[in-house]
């Protein structure tokens, strides 16, 4: 299986884009580290203790010299200050060589002494991290010398290392808060554009870098017009409503006042079949009018709707519910059309409905089953279209419908962020459809 990187890398801008700015940065931290460390600890302080070697080194010469024991003392104490080199003869000699683990300085000044200095003893780095402690086996005894740190390696060679991670994280910092502000307008823009595709419109200033500021006023322009359009189209259909109905309240008058026969019976039959179409046509074409989002209980809407239909004599039945108290945000009039909806047809097809309603990770499910016939699997994408024809079980003559139902419920459930599933209900046979509506 071939490497893909993308599988790897933050899905969110804010994070890819803070990866952009870090991955130089840290980049560079590393390639200048490791000059610096190779360069200053190694060929600086490797020239360092070579010098100081050489002096070492005549030093103890000058001590073998010495005939007695005397005259080496007095070679000590005549060299010591002028070469700065502390020393004494002492057997507490150091025995090997210690340095702390972080000590890179030092362990290229073990490795230079050891190397050039046959009679060393042992090199104590440890005990004191600003003295070099070099032991020595001389003619007179073991010596013990003691220099500055300062005479081997740098001074603070640490001092740079600290100034680049400091300056690497002030920079990431202003990086990462700079980046942050052109961000935010970008998720201000996507939570206004998917506030407004779940139907709600909330105040939105566009910010931000120019083409950032161009996409926000293309959206609101958008909004704008999508708007405009709605609301034609709104007022556009309340005056085909108007002029439709009056002509056929007229014929329905006519009707009635005509001796009733076979005729007149199929007539006043269309008349309502037409009444009933436009009515169903309007309400489809009216979905995202119907009302304005507001902050609602799901399960007092739930209550509410079963209680209409029971009224309206229809059999149902709540099978579960979750607790009162879950608020969110939604068009209640727009949902309680849809359930309407599903339980009418439930009921059509079916002797009894099941409503339930349950709370999901960040969102809500109504669910509707009957003991229908139910809808095929192959046929169910067909069902959500508008006037749409199925197979004969769920298209008899006598049954009122004009396909509306399910689009119009479909039609809800995405202006809300969700959608509508139609399955087999596993308890009672027919068909299963949720609403799923997203918070």
């Amino acid at each position: 299986m071939a490497f893909q990187l993308k599988s790897y890398m933050p899905r969110r801008l804010y994070a890819r884009a803070a990866l952009i700015l870090l991955l130089p940065i840290i980049s560079m931290q590393i390639v200048v580290s490791v000059v610096f460390i190779q360069r200053h600890f190694e060929g600086v302080t490797q020239q360092l203790t070579a010098n100081l070697l050489v002096e070492m080194r005549y030093f103890v010469g000058q001590i073998n010299g010495a005939a007695t024991f005397e005259e080496a003392q007095a070679e000590l104490g005549d060299l010591s200050p002028r070469l700065q080199l502390f020393a004494r003869f002492t057997d507490e000699l150091p025995q090997g060589d210690s340095r702390r683990i972080y000590d890179l300085s030092g362990r290229v000044v073990i490795r230079t002494l050891r190397g050039r200095l046959p009679s060393l003893t042992g090199i104590d780095l440890l005990s004191n991290h600003r003295r070099v402690k070099v032991g020595l086996e001389t003619r007179h005894g073991p010596l013990l010398l003691n220099v500055s740190r300062q005479r081997v390696s740098a001074s603070n060679p640490h001092q740079l290392l600290v100034l680049m991670i400091f300056t690497g994280l002030l920079t990431s910092a202003v990086s990462i808060l700079f980046m942050r502000n052109q961000v935010r307008p970008i998720r201000r823009l996507a939570r206004a554009a998917e506030a407004f595709g779940k139907g709600r419109t909330v105040s939105y200033k566009p910010s931000g870098a120019t083409e950032v500021r161009a996409a926000g006023q293309s959206f609101l322009d958008m909004r704008t017009r999508i708007e405009r359009q709605i609301e034609q189209r709104t007022l556009m259909l309340s005056g085909v409503s108007h002029d439709l109905r009056t002509p056929l309240t007229r014929m329905k008058l006519a009707l009635s006042v005509m001796d009733q026969d076979e005729d007149t019976e199929a007539l006043l039959g269309d008349v309502s079949e037409m009444e009933h179409l436009v009515s169903e046509f309007l309400a489809f074409a009216r979905g995202d009018a119907l009302d304005d989002a507001a902050l609602t209980d799901p399960s007092d809407l739930l209550k509410d709707v079963v209680s209409a239909a029971e009224r309206a004599g229809r059999k149902v039945q709540i099978a579960q519910t979750i607790a009162k108290g879950q608020l969110m945000i939604m068009r209640p009039k727009a949902v309680s059309r849809a359930l309407d909806n599903l339980i009418g047809n439930a009921v059509l097809y079916g002797s009894q409905a099941w409503v339930s309603l349950d709370l999901l990770e960040n969102a809500v499910r109504f669910r509707v089953e009957d003991d229908g016939p139910g809808i095929p699997e192959k046929m169910r994408a067909q069902a959500l279209k508008p006037f749409a024809r199925l197979d004969s079980s769920r298209n008899q003559s006598n049954r009122a419908g004009v396909g509306l139902g399910l689009a119009i419920a479909a039609d809800i459930a995405r202006s809300h962020g969700g959608r509508l599933i139609l399955d087999e209900s596993q308890a009672h046979g027919g068909l299963s459809v949720d609403l799923i509506l997203t918070r």
